[in-house]
């Protein structure tokens, strides 16, 4: 498409010849093409302003900068919000995209609540996909993407590879990041969900306030006119603020959980391998075996219940899909058994309230002891290892602190902080030993939760051009420790 009609179509004037035919969109001056509408971006590490000579000699026809770029041998768009209008631009080039496209927000069960979207959709009949941490997840497979939310480009090629695949129903994390860095503008947002809001990410949103602001451009900004906001109720107060946005904005207000007007929570009983719920919808109430442990797997669950029926589907079916709904990966994921008979549970819980959580999932389900191995990551927010190590030391009744993904910090120094909250934690520094202590300590009657790193398959060591992801899936050690146990190897 010519330059100047997809300027049109996106509400942006198109200075100077605009006759050309665009062929692609980079924000990486190593991807660029002949015919290419580049993106040049001021981040907290590279000013991708710095590359704009770069991309004109490589072929872009078009770079989208400030005004106070310097841009010359190509057109240059001019915006104060360069991220948005590129954004604008490339959804207008990235076409046709799914039709029922649904968000989810919030600082944890945002994966969850994706996928578990997804299976009710698929449940349904529905061709569907998820975009998130665990990757591009479709009908037929799943693609890593290595992000929570990636890149713009990536994102609309993402959605309209989907469209072109026949995928109709996409759901799809929107970060803080994201948000805050227009990484997933453009595509006509029919839903989005909040889940919860906790500390994390204040290594690069100035404080809570900032953090939340973020969240709610999903909400203020990127959804469609009209859409619905789907909104866990039984929250913190933040929960409360989010309704007010969406109504500030004029969207349709579904709210979930005991407190919730639209799905209300009744009763959840803990069984041997899930719980019963008993929950109201339009007037009729249902009983459900929900075959997944832990009171948030049923805020998730029922959130996504409320995306399905949010997208047209039938209520009948939706209650149904509920019933099936599968663990999904590196959430609260039973790896593998002790010897001694004691589940291994994994999670991805990296947070103070995450790591509560968890906990209070499995603690009706534990007749001993509960053991926790968990650390905190690298070069992110020193604030939350404290209260991480309190939170793992309050619940739990043996705590082993060990590394997560320490990236460019000394290891000992990241333990350290955590064992301030913990003082009475064991400390051992190797992942896979401090795994192996838990299951081989674990009794008939335990448990064993490992949090922190879930789905991942590698654990980051150094920063920049030091860094080195080595092989590390907690699910696998789990499996491999336990054999060992077995076995009665060291």
């Amino acid at each position: 498409m010519r330059l100047d009609k997809l300027c049109e179509k996106a509400g942006i004037a198109c200075p100077g010849d605009g006759s050309a035919n665009v062929t692609g969109f980079a924000i990486d001056n190593r991807k660029v093409a002949p015919g290419t509408v580049f993106g040049a971006f001021q981040g907290s590490v590279v000013n991708g302003e710095d590359f704009i000579p770069a991309a004109i000699e490589a072929g872009a026809i078009a770079v989208v900068a400030r005004p106070e770029a310097k841009v010359e041998g190509a057109i240059h768009i001019a915006s104060e919000e360069p991220r948005k209008d590129f954004a604008k631009l490339g959804a207008q080039f990235f076409t046709p995209v799914p039709e029922h496209i649904v968000a989810v927000t919030g600082t944890n069960g945002k994966t969850s609540t994706v996928e578990m979207t997804r299976q009710i959709w698929r449940m349904a009949g529905e061709r569907a996909a998820s975009i998130g941490t665990l990757g591009v997840t479709t009908p037929d497979e799943s693609v890593s993407t290595g992000l929570t939310t990636p890149d713009i480009v990536t994102f609309l090629s993402n959605m309209s590879g989907l469209a072109r695949e026949g995928v109709t129903h996409v759901a799809y994390e929107a970060s803080s990041h994201g948000l805050s860095q227009s990484r997933n503008e453009g595509v006509p947002v029919q839903a989005a969900a909040f889940t919860n809001f906790s500390r994390d990410h204040l290594d690069y949103h100035k404080d809570m306030e900032d953090y939340f602001a973020a969240k709610m451009r999903l909400f203020d900004e990127v959804v469609s006119d009209g859409a619905t906001a789907v909104v866990w109720l039984d929250g913190s107060e933040w929960n409360a603020r989010v309704v007010e946005h969406a109504k500030g904005r004029g969207l349709n207000v579904m709210t979930v959980g005991e407190k919730g007007e639209d799905i209300c929570l009744i009763d959840r009983q803990p069984t041997q391998l899930g719980q019963t719920l008993k929950v109201s919808h339009e007037g009729t109430e249902h009983t459900i075996n929900l075959p997944l442990i832990g009171a948030y797997q049923v805020s998730n669950a029922l959130t996504a219940a409320g995306l399905a029926l949010a997208t047209g589907i039938d209520a009948g079916r939706v209650w149904d899909g509920v019933a099936r709904l599968q663990p999904v990966r590196g959430r609260l994921e039973r790896a593998a058994i002790a010897p001694s008979g004691a589940p291994v549970y994994i999670d991805y819980a990296h947070t103070p309230d995450a790591i509560e959580a968890a906990i209070a999932a499995l603690r009706p389900h534990v007749g001993g002891r509960l053991i926790t191995v968990f650390g905190a990551g690298g070069d992110r927010d020193h604030g939350k290892r404290k209260p991480m190590g309190e939170a793992a030391a309050k619940a739990s009744d043996v705590v082993i602190v060990t590394d997560d993904n320490p990236r460019g910090e000394d290891p000992a120094d990241i333990r350290r902080a955590v064992l301030e909250g913990a003082p009475e934690a064991r400390e051992i520094g190797g992942r896979r030993e401090a795994i192996h202590a838990a299951i081989a300590e674990a009794g008939p009657d335990d448990i064993v939760l490992v949090a922190g790193k879930g789905h991942e398959t590698g654990q980051i060591i150094g920063s920049g051009e030091n860094m080195k992801v080595l092989p590390f899936d907690d699910v696998e050690v789990a499996r491999e420790c336990a054999a060992a146990i077995a076995r009665g190897d060291a």
